[in-house]
């Protein structure tokens, strides 16, 4: 991360009009902002009771970086006695973003429940790489992790998936193959989270209501669907909100901020979710936006979610199995 102040956020570009080039330029120069010393006045400032490292998790024909959040005094990758709980971590943003913007949620986490959490720096989506290709980051490194538990130091029968806005999706996305493949999660936490990449994505009253918002707009949605789905893939199974069987799922957590565009998403969800019979537990945050998560030296809100993400997880990955929460 950088230790730099003076690093500028760049102009918001135009969505509609903006080419390839240019949506590489704008991802390194607010990435580098996102990552650096300037930017902790918005995204908040790490829990000194956690260590923080870059690792690379080698993968079938790729590299990825993975941001570590282990509790202050734990070691570092080898230090498998410790059997932690594992809270794999998808960030926000689609085409851009970075694990370091929410170092502060994950840090906290790391910290307090404690356990280590991974947050995958997955491939973001452009021409090249649509959504499958940060779906498989975010499932691939989960398997991993868990195949290697005694290496990284986790329990692998405590292990939960946690993802923000199209991190959201992926982790999702995670779950359901989860459930496919007899890996058991103790939880999964969306928060505001995109859970559908149809032609009706953006049909909702919140999208109308929100299209314009500081942190999220629909012009901005408009490429990330263009992008995410190329023509010819199918939509629907990128979709977790149009899977066929949301039963036997991880219990949910699904955390909505009532002035975001996707705030319908997740309201939807939770209702599929519990018509399902997963176990759902939902949460509105008056007042505010996408994002906010992200935003704490910001948004006040964020506290509030930060303390029931906490307690959300702390009673899923106790070491007995939890209770199924109601909601």
């Amino acid at each position: 991360m950088s230790g730099t102040t003076d690093v500028q956020r760049p102009a918001e570009p135009d969505w509609a009009a903006i080419t390839t080039e240019e949506l590489i330029a704008y991802r390194e120069a607010e990435n580098r902002f996102r990552a650096s010393a300037a930017a902790r006045a918005v995204t908040g400032e790490p829990d000194p009771g956690a260590e923080i490292r870059w690792q690379e998790v080698v993968l079938p024909g790729r590299v990825l970086p993975v941001r570590v959040y282990r509790p202050a005094g734990q070691g570092g990758e080898d230090a498998g006695r410790a059997g932690l709980p594992l809270v794999l971590h998808v960030h926000g943003g689609g085409f851009v973003g970075t694990a370091a913007q929410s170092d502060w949620i994950n840090s906290h986490l790391a910290a307090r429940l404690p356990a280590v959490v991974v947050s995958v720096e997955h491939r973001l989506v452009d021409p090249v790489t649509p959504l499958p290709a940060a779906a498989d980051d975010g499932w691939d490194v989960l398997r991993h992790v868990l195949e290697h538990a005694a290496r990284w130091g986790v329990d692998p029968e405590r292990a939960a998936v946690f993802g923000e806005s199209c991190g959201g999706l992926i982790v999702a996305l995670a779950a359901l193959r989860a459930r496919a493949s007899g890996l058991r999660l103790r939880a999964q936490v969306l928060v505001n989270p995109a859970v559908e990449v149809t032609g009706t994505m953006l049909d909702s009253p919140s999208m109308t209501r929100y299209a314009h918002t500081p942190t999220l707009s629909r012009p901005h949605l408009e490429l990330f669907r263009r992008l995410a789905v190329p023509q010819g893939t199918d939509a629907r199974a990128l979709s977790p909100l149009y899977a066929d069987d949301l039963g036997g799922l991880a219990p949910a957590l699904v955390v909505v901020p009532t002035d975001d565009p996707l705030a319908d998403h997740g309201r939807r969800y939770a209702e599929r979710l519990r018509d399902a019979g997963t176990p759902v537990r939902l949460t509105e945050h008056q007042g505010a936006g996408h994002a906010f998560l992200s935003m704490p030296g910001v948004v006040p809100q964020a506290q509030a979610a930060r303390a029931e993400i906490d307690d959300f997880l702390g009673a899923s990955l106790a070491v007995r199995p939890p209770g199924r929460p109601t909601g």
